[in-house]
């Protein structure tokens, strides 16, 4: 399939990465069907949207016509049967089996020329796909938060992703302004791979007293990361970056690198889970 084929992208899940990745797939001038089965999502989603568009002409970045043009791209859904597109993008909960049904579903509904791609952060690729009936036509598009702001897209191929496969969702992300990085299907590929550490130790740190979370974020700020690892996770949510952690652990057969922390699994049982709940390791 050629990347000009490509008229129509399917965003499935109205959260924080969903709203950003149909956001940049609009701004590109692709027709993009935003799906959620809560009508009120998809309609928040939206005004978050128009939101960052409006910050984004406040910056000279935007201009008021592509703003306008962007939000006219995009439909919203609140049944599946109607998210028919050319490649579709699933951005939900990290549960395996809930993950699974719903490709299944994407299939049935879908001509087989449309590719489906999963936005997962650590559920190996492979496994996802292992309920296709087309599995060659599967991948992950694993894009970073915020996802109309970050740079990044992993492209990743699962162990019967076609070559063709890769190649178009590699230039689909470069054609909406991505650098595009490929991938093999490995635990947390890349860039989870190498960061869970960032988060990991710096919680280990705060478990045994060394220093408060206020000053390891300090620290690390200060040394040139753009946020430190509390913030971080307050923004990426506390509750998706402990499940990311856990999956990684058992994938890794729970070498001790990888142990969740403690501290992290009382903040999600508290239901702290960072700004888009009010508080995380900070108040908002």
């Amino acid at each position: 399939m050629p990347i000009d084929a490509i008229k129509t992208v399917g965003v499935v899940g109205a959260g924080t990465m969903g709203q950003g990745i149909a956001q940049v797939s609009a701004m590109a001038g692709y027709a993009c069907l935003l799906f959620d089965i809560d009508p009120e999502a998809t309609e928040k989603a939206l005004a978050k949207i128009a939101q960052n568009l409006d910050k984004g002409i406040e910056r000279g970045k935007v201009t008021e016509e592509l703003k306008e043009k962007a939000l006219a791209n995009i439909q919203l859904h609140s049944n599946l049967d109607d998210v028919k597109a050319d490649l579709i993008i699933e951005a939900i909960v990290e549960k395996l089996e809930i993950k699974q049904e719903l490709f299944s579903k994407l299939e049935e509904v879908n001509d087989k020329g449309t590719i489906l791609a999963s936005n997962t952060s650590s559920i190996p690729i492979t496994q996802i796909a292992a309920s296709l009936n087309h599995p060659e036509r599967f991948l992950g598009l694993h894009f970073f938060n915020p996802a109309h702001i970050m740079k990044l897209v992993e492209v990743i191929s699962g162990a019967a992703t076609s070559e063709d496969t890769a190649s178009v969702a590699k230039a689909f992300a470069e054609k909406i302004g991505k650098v595009a990085v490929l991938a093999n299907d490995a635990p947390g590929f890349i860039v989870n791979r190498v960061a869970r550490h960032y988060y990991v130790e710096s919680l280990l740190l705060l478990e045994e007293n060394v220093a408060s979370h206020e000053q390891i974020d300090q620290l690390l700020e200060s040394t040139g990361f753009k946020m430190g690892p509390f913030k971080l996770m307050d923004l990426i949510g506390v509750d998706t970056n402990y499940s990311v952690t856990e999956s990684m652990y058992g994938l890794f057969n729970y070498d001790s690198k990888f142990r969740p922390s403690r501290i992290q699994k009382q903040k999600v049982d508290a239901g702290h889970h960072g700004r888009k709940s009010g508080r995380g390791f900070y108040q908002y």
